[in-house]
């Protein structure tokens, strides 16, 4: 690791993906709380203008996680204004639930392409410059859910087993060039995401502010991966190595693991549906558009 690598939160410049609500939303405050200047990415402009509005030393831009060239322009003006970037906080996600038979290939696509390809656009738009200088930190916000596997939850289960492994082996691959990288795992959490669901019963239950608390936390400490609250991925380690399957599948039917399924109150959970569903219908659209040959020209041509 390179002797400049060690990041000051002071004067540190901080995006976050997906910081117009929810858990990007605390993680910027408590980024500026420590004197940083944040940069807050989302594809909800309003939102997301009115939420870096009440921060102090904070500023936001559009973003949409699944465009390279969107990825560009946003960091273009972000090093245009700041002149480099200490941390990236991927935390946008989408997180909708059901069964997976009825899921929409909208809804699908919008899931790995948000959830996954996101991750890895913002990976690979900030490391080359991280590694150049011999210093960033990246934060992969991922989810208990990238460790265990919950009925209703299918897609959104593998996007974050994608999450986590992206993290793990990233990790690895740039150890010694003075970038760091953690995946932080949260719990359920009390945000738009959940609403709808039940939660308790067995499963542990946070707050963003317990998230964003650990996400800066790893700036330092800079572990492989943080899970909120910390001892739950030790905890469910513990469980698949000495707990046997059908101990195990007992548990799962008394804390009603299939909640996700059965136990959502759609009407609580309609603004969030309908707006991800909005989001998926427009991804589509967009990906229609940008595959079409250009007029005047042969679809195999270059």
């Amino acid at each position: 690791m390179s002797r400049n690598s060690r990041i000051d939160l002071n004067g540190a410049v901080v995006v976050i993906t997906g910081g117009g609500r929810g858990i990007g939303a605390a993680t910027a405050q408590a980024f500026s709380a420590k004197g940083a200047r944040v940069w807050i990415g989302d594809i909800d402009t309003d939102v997301a203008a009115a939420t870096a509005a009440a921060i102090p030393h904070c500023h936001s831009a559009r973003l949409d996680v699944t465009g390279v060239e969107s990825w560009r322009e946003f960091l273009t003006e972000v090093i245009g204004a700041e002149g480099r970037l200490d941390v990236l906080v991927n935390n946008a996600g989408v997180m909708p639930l059901g069964s997976f038979t009825e899921e929409t290939e909208a809804t699908t696509d919008l899931i790995l392409d948000v959830n996954v390809r996101g991750v890895i656009n913002g990976m690979r738009a900030v490391l080359p410059g991280m590694v150049e200088t011999g210093r960033g930190h990246i934060v992969n916000v991922a989810s208990m859910a990238g460790m265990i596997p919950i009925p209703g939850m299918v897609t959104y289960n593998g996007s974050k087993f994608a999450a986590l492994g992206l993290s793990l082996a990233a990790r690895r691959e740039y150890a010694g060039t003075g970038v760091t990288i953690t995946a932080v795992l949260p719990s359920a959490v009390r945000t738009e995401l959940s609403s709808g669901a039940t939660l308790g019963k067995g499963i542990p239950t946070v707050d963003p502010e317990d998230v964003a608390r650990a996400v800066v936390d790893s700036v330092h400490r800079t572990p492989e991966t943080i899970s909120v609250p910390g001892w739950l991925a030790p905890g469910w380690s513990a469980v698949q190595a000495l707990v046997p399957s059908f101990i195990e599948n007992r548990v799962r039917h008394l804390v009603d693991d299939r909640r996700a399924l059965t136990g959502i109150d759609a009407e609580s959970r309609r603004a969030y549906t309908e707006r991800i569903e909005r989001h998926a219908d427009q991804h589509a659209t967009a990906v229609t558009a940008s595959a079409a040959p250009k007029r005047g020209r042969k679809a195999g041509s270059r």
